[in-house]
């Protein structure tokens, strides 16, 4: 019996890594730039009100990533917004191996799509170390969600962390991967 492995991590073994290993003059093959986990966050801003919202929250990223999302809580007290230390505020979950490869193609073919008026990513977010940071407006652009079951629409933070040490060798790894950048 053959092993499962995920459609995007095979593409970057075999089409990717040759070709950033030819564009950046790598000698070794584990020189070349590779994901190392994508971090899903969503923060909920009325949760001071209503403490059910973290859980939809959770909820919702639990059936977008496929793997059990866990509520953040405040780390100190802020009086103007009703927020006390050790309220649930957030909710998050981390992705690695097979499953965040499985997310990120899913991100790519299919939730990015189906964006309104998507014009391509922003290639500004990097942030100097290599990594990539974007937000999404609305959870419903991803298939598992059904529009009648969510509470309500609200957005995403997703960042993908990668080996590569500059800004430029990030950028061509995920255009290389498919990423709809605006500019390429």
């Amino acid at each position: 019996m053959e092993k499962y492995e995920p459609r995007l991590k095979k593409y970057y073994r075999e089409e990717v890594v040759p070709k950033l290993m030819e564009k950046f003059g790598y000698k070794n093959v584990m020189q070349v730039p590779r994901l190392v986990k994508i971090v899903l966050n969503r923060a909920v801003g009325k949760a001071t009100q209503d403490k059910k919202l973290v859980d939809y929250a959770v909820e919702e990223l639990t059936t977008i990533a496929g793997q059990r999302a866990v509520p953040i809580k405040a780390k100190r007290s802020v009086a103007n917004f009703k927020l006390r230390k050790g309220m649930p505020i957030a909710a998050k979950v981390t992705l690695r191996r097979d499953r965040m490869w499985e997310f990120l193609d899913k991100l790519i073919n299919a939730a990015l799509p189906r964006v309104r008026d998507f014009k391509g990513v922003s290639d500004k977010s990097f942030d100097g170390r290599g990594n990539f940071n974007m937000g999404v407006d609305e959870q419903i652009i991803f298939p598992e969600i059904i529009v009648d079951k969510i509470h309500e629409i609200g957005g995403l933070d997703i960042a993908i962390v990668t080996t590569a040490k500059t800004d430029q060798e990030a950028y061509e790894l995920l255009k290389e991967l498919g990423f709809p950048f605006k500019n390429s």
